[in-house]
């Protein structure tokens, strides 16, 4: 019963040399490029604590799966243990599932979720439950699988993106778009042309995809928290902005809350 937890029991190794670089550390650059998905979410915690308070704090969630992702990247990278595929694998079908919950635009909803986003949810949880399950008894599969979700997400993230007036928006909807692009480039090239990139000697992509992939999947994440204010609080104001500096673009993107209130001239304030 402790086979899936010994190192190399995974049946996937990826392209960089195991323990090249460290004795104890099977994928040395692998695991350190999680480092990003550990680091960040707290910042983006802070960033979007208006948004967590007057829109949706489970905003938050998504942002603590996110983590979840890196501790268990790093430790499947760090072990080749079965048990680290699995936990690396579900765990991002699960942070999937609660933006899916969270952002899938209403108009969208099927008509036996009757409108309702808690029903959507509750159908979107079960979906991910049963694919949680036959994940377990097709590991090989899964990363092939789950690579699959980029382009729902892809597509959805367009069709909004056409309906924004925001150029800004726009804009950081392209870079998103882009990156996400740049990290599926990655992932496919160190999956399937490894001897290649052996014989250039950078058999590191798969890291630059741990990379590639958190900044594309956080600011995808910024984007549909922008929409979904846009579209079911229309008495609220997204406002995209970038940290440190709301002029560089190039920052760490958020979103925060501006509101315009009815207020009746005989209250006072």
């Amino acid at each position: 019963m402790w086979k899936p937890f010994e190192p190399g029991s995974s049946p996937i190794d990826w392209c960089e040399g195991n323990y090249s670089i460290s004795p104890s550390i099977a994928e040395f650059m692998n695991t350190l490029s999680n480092a990003l998905f550990v680091l960040l979410p707290p910042v983006l915690m802070h960033l979007f604590r208006d948004y967590g308070r007057f829109v949706n704090p489970g905003i938050h969630v998504i942002w603590f799966l996110l983590m979840v992702v890196g501790i268990s990247s790093a430790y499947f990278h760090a072990t080749l243990s079965l048990v680290g595929q699995l936990l690396d694998e579900l765990t991002i079908l699960w942070v999937y599932m609660a933006g899916v919950c969270m952002f899938f635009p209403r108009r969208f909803f099927p008509s036996v979720c009757q409108n309702s986003r808690k029903i959507f949810s509750l159908y979107t949880t079960l979906v991910t439950v049963i694919a949680t399950v036959l994940a377990m008894f097709h590991p090989a599969v899964n990363a092939f699988a789950l690579m699959t979700l980029s382009i729902p997400a892809s597509v959805c993230l367009v069709l909004e993106l056409k309906r924004t007036k925001s150029q800004r928006v726009y804009r950081l909807g392209l870079r998103c778009g882009a990156i996400l692009l740049l990290a599926i480039t990655c992932w496919l090239n160190d999956r399937l042309f490894c001897d290649t990139w052996l014989n250039l000697n950078f058999p590191y992509l798969h890291a630059l995809w741990h990379l590639f992939i958190f900044i594309a999947s956080y600011t995808a994440t910024v984007l549909f928290a922008y929409f979904s204010v846009k579209e079911e609080r229309p008495h609220q104001t997204p406002m995209l902005k970038y940290w440190p500096r709301d002029d560089f673009e190039l920052g760490i993107p958020y979103v925060t809350i501006k509101s315009y209130i009815k207020i009746d001239h005989n209250t006072h304030i």
